[in-house]
């Protein structure tokens, strides 16, 4: 039996030289702090997401060789199967963590990939305030909604920084003494609370909605999803009305009433039926993210006031 020091070694290794291989240009972006994301587009121009100067191109170009010998490079060292039958590879990079999304032909013209990195760390929600991405009214509502255990949805578009807020109010949650449950497909959430167990869904074997329903045996105080894009959505909804308040989400929507919407959307994976008042029970506040880079801003927060023949009552409690 190999010894743990030896094993985590190895793996130590095999993340050094998986980098050393993607090339000197993604390997010292993947080093850089201020790098969020590296994207390959199939005409073999490299992308650069900044924290904050957002999208830039590398000036650099890969040949379409070398794009597939990357993305077969990942998928033999998670021992996963690429080719034109299987041509999608969905991973996380050893060690590192980061997010790994690689596609060859023929559902692509020329071998294509994005890494997502991992946020290095919680940015405090004085530190959003400081950068001029909320206000500090806004900061002071979000904080209040924490403590008081109001469920929360956070909203917005790719790379908008609902994850990262998301971070930003769990920290505000390890002030509590609550018991945390973590829900999410790729390991994104970073919580400081002492009691908090982690988990993540694997394809075949558990879904996102499976877990939603397993956790209510975990005795959870606070139900925490990474993001909401499926079925989930209702198990999500019943927890959250039904004893389990002070949970926080993420999803893909447009505006704070869009989120709502897309919650409907979900829903109806699951069932023929929208439950649109547990819904509006269940969801307290929607925070609504715009913009990347420095543009990012908490553009609204709303309150869910109930539901009317108009359809669901939201109260602005701040708007940036």
């Amino acid at each position: 039996m190999r010894h743990p020091v030896d094993a985590a070694t190895a793996i130590e290794r095999q993340a050094r030289m998986l980098r050393t291989a993607m090339g000197p240009v993604i390997a010292a972006a993947l080093e850089d702090p201020q790098v969020v994301e590296v994207m390959l587009n199939p005409d073999g121009t490299l992308w650069l997401d900044r924290l904050h100067t957002g999208r830039e191109s590398a000036g650099v170009s890969l040949s379409a060789d070398d794009a597939e010998r990357i993305i077969r490079l990942v998928a033999a060292h998670l021992r996963m199967e690429v080719h034109s039958g299987a041509p999608v590879v969905s991973a996380e990079l050893p060690e590192t963590g980061e997010r790994f999304e690689g596609v060859l032909p023929p559902v692509t013209r020329a071998p294509t990939f994005a890494i997502r990195k991992r946020a290095a760390g919680v940015i405090p929600l004085s530190h959003y305030v400081a950068d001029g991405v909320m206000t500090q009214a806004q900061a002071d509502v979000l904080r209040t909604a924490v403590l008081e255990r109001r469920n929360i949805v956070i909203a917005g578009g790719t790379s908008t920084g609902k994850t990262t807020l998301a971070n930003a109010l769990l920290q505000v949650v390890a002030e509590t003494c609550d018991r945390v449950i973590l829900l999410e497909d790729t390991i994104e959430l970073q919580c400081l609370s002492d009691d908090h167990v982690s988990l993540r869904t694997k394809p075949g074997v558990a879904s996102l909605a499976q877990l939603v329903r397993s956790v209510l045996r975990l005795r959870p105080d606070r139900i925490i999803v990474g993001e909401v894009r499926g079925a989930e959505a209702l198990e999500l909804l019943k927890a959250w009305g039904t004893g389990h308040p002070g949970g926080i989400a993420t999803i893909h929507a447009g505006s704070a009433r869009g989120a709502l919407a897309r919650l409907e959307q979900l829903v109806q994976e699951a069932a023929v039926t929208v439950p649109r008042r547990l819904i509006a029970e269940a969801v307290d506040v929607i925070v609504y993210f715009e913009g990347r880079g420095t543009a990012r801003r908490v553009q609204d927060i709303v309150r869910v006031a109930g539901l009317d023949r108009e359809g669901y009552r939201l109260d602005r409690v701040s708007a940036a």
